[in-house]
C-alpha cells in the first residue's frame, strides 16, 4: 500500500506554484485505474534521452549551445517528474511531455501567463443580472453555434488576458450581428494601458500581463476593436499603438461580473455568448487531455481564458461523481491540450475557474463593403 502524501506538503507546494516529486498518494491510486498513465510516465523518465530528442523534433526546438542543451535537459527530466505527480493529483486528466516541457515553472508562469489582478477595479464592475435556470441544456457548446473563432497562439507573451477579452467579443459580436470576426489582441496589448488609480501596478501592460474587465472597460472608452487582419498579432509590446478608429469592426455596449454560482454561469454562458475567465494554470503546463480535476489547487488566477460550453458526461474521480465540466479555449496554439482546449470540472471552483468570470455585449457596426 502506497503512503499518504501529508497534507502539509500538498499545501506548500501549491502555495509556492510549483511542484517537486513526491511519496505515491493510495487515495488517488485507488480511485482511478492510474497505472497505465503513471506507467508511461515511468517510463518516460528511464528513456528521457530518447524522448527528449524526440521532443526536441516534434517542437522544432533548438538551443544556443552545450551548456543550454544540458540544463534544458535537467529541466525536462524535472518536468517529466513533476508530470509524474501531476498525473497522480489529477487522474481523470492526462498529463505528459508538451511544447513547454523545458520551462521550468517560474519561465512558464512569466512567458505564458499574465493575469494582474486588480480586486478594485472588479468590485466597481456591476453584476450580472440574476437568470434563470431551470431549462438548461444538459450540455451546450458555442462552436457547434459558430460562435467561436480557431485556437489561437500568444506566443511566450503575457498577454492571454486579451486573447480572452478579444474571444468574448468575437462571440457577443457574432451574437449581435450573425458575423464571427477574429479581432485583434495586438491593439490591447499596443494600446491598452488602463489602471485603477489607487492600484498603479494593476494596469493592462502588454506581454506583462492585464485583466479582462479592464480590457472592456478600454474597449468601451477607445470605441472597440480592429479586425485582426487589419492589425495582426505580434507577441511583442514594443510597436507602440497603431489604432485606427476608423477600422472598429466590433465594440462593447456592455459588460459584467457573474456570480461565483455554475448554474448562473451556465445561464450567461447560453444567453450572452462565450465568457472570459481567469484561471489558475499550474495543471496546464503538463497537461495532454481529459478532464482536469485536481485534488488541491490554488484558486489565485494567474491566466485568462475563455469558457465556450460545458458537458454532463466528463469522468471524473469518485468525490466528484461524475461531475460535468466546463470547456476552455486556451491560447498556446492547437499543439497544445486538445487541439489548443482544456476541460476542467464544473462546479467546485477548481483553480478559480469560477471566481472571476465576466461576460460582455456588443454594439451592431454595419460591416464595411
Amino acid at each position: 500500500m502506497a503512503r499518504l502524501l501529508p497534507l502539509f506538503l500538498f499545501l506548500s507546494i501549491f502555495a509556492a506554484g510549483s511542484v517537486a516529486a513526491a511519496g505515491e498518494d493510495s487515495l488517488i491510486r485507488q480511485v482511478v485505474d492510474a497505472a497505465s498513465s503513471v506507467g508511461a510516465l515511468d517510463d518516460l523518465i528511464l528513456n528521457a534521452d530518447a524522448h527528449f530528442t524526440s521532443f526536441l523534433r516534434t517542437f522544432g526546438k533548438n538551443y544556443s549551445g552545450s551548456d543550454e542543451h544540458a540544463h534544458r535537459f535537467k529541466v525536462f527530466k524535472a518536468n517529466l517528474r513533476r508530470a509524474r505527480m501531476f498525473q497522480k493529483l489529477d487522474p481523470s486528466a492526462v498529463h505528459g511531455i508538451t511544447k513547454f516541457s523545458d520551462l521550468t515553472p517560474a519561465e512558464f508562469r512569466r512567458k505564458y501567463l499574465g493575469i494582474r489582478q486588480n480586486r478594485r477595479s472588479l468590485s466597481a464592475v456591476h453584476d450580472a443580472p440574476i437568470l434563470p435556470t431551470s431549462n438548461l441544456p444538459s450540455d451546450f457548446d458555442w462552436r457547434d453555434h459558430g460562435a467561436v473563432t480557431g485556437v489561437k497562439d500568444q506566443g511566450s507573451c503575457g498577454s492571454c488576458w486579451s486573447f480572452s477579452a478579444a474571444a468574448a467579443l468575437e462571440g457577443a459580436n457574432f451574437l449581435a450581428t450573425g458575423n464571427l470576426i477574429s479581432l485583434s489582441e495586438q491593439q490591447m496589448v499596443d494600446c491598452d494601458h488602463m489602471c485603477d488609480d489607487s492600484e498603479p501596478d494593476a494596469c493592462d501592460s502588454g506581454c506583462s500581463g492585464g485583466l479582462m474587465t479592464t480590457a472592456f472597460e478600454y474597449l468601451l472608452k477607445s470605441g472597440g476593436l480592429e479586425a485582426e487582419n487589419e492589425y495582426p498579432y505580434t507577441g511583442t509590446d514594443r510597436g507602440g499603438c497603431k489604432f485606427d478608429k476608423t477600422k472598429v469592426a466590433a465594440s462593447v455596449s456592455n459588460f459584467s461580473v457573474v456570480s461565483i454560482d455554475e448554474d448562473q454561469i451556465a445561464a450567461n454562458l447560453v444567453k450572452h455568448g462565450p465568457l472570459a475567465v481567469a484561471i489558475n494554470a499550474i495543471f496546464m503546463q503538463t497537461y495532454i487531455g481529459g478532464v482536469s480535476c485536481p485534488y488541491i489547487c490554488s484558486k489565485h488566477q494567474d491566466h485568462g481564458v475563455l469558457v465556450v460550453g460545458y458537458g454532463s458526461a466528463g469522468y471524473a474521480p469518485i468525490r466528484f461523481k461524475e461531475k460535468p465540466y466546463w470547456i476552455i479555449k486556451n491560447s498556446w496554439g492547437e499543439n497544445w491540450g486538445e487541439q489548443g482546449y482544456y476541460k476542467i470540472c464544473k462546479g467546485h471552483n477548481i483553480c478559480g475557474v469560477e471566481s472571476v468570470v465576466s461576460t460582455v455585449t456588443a454594439t451592431e457596426i454595419a460591416l464595411r463593403s
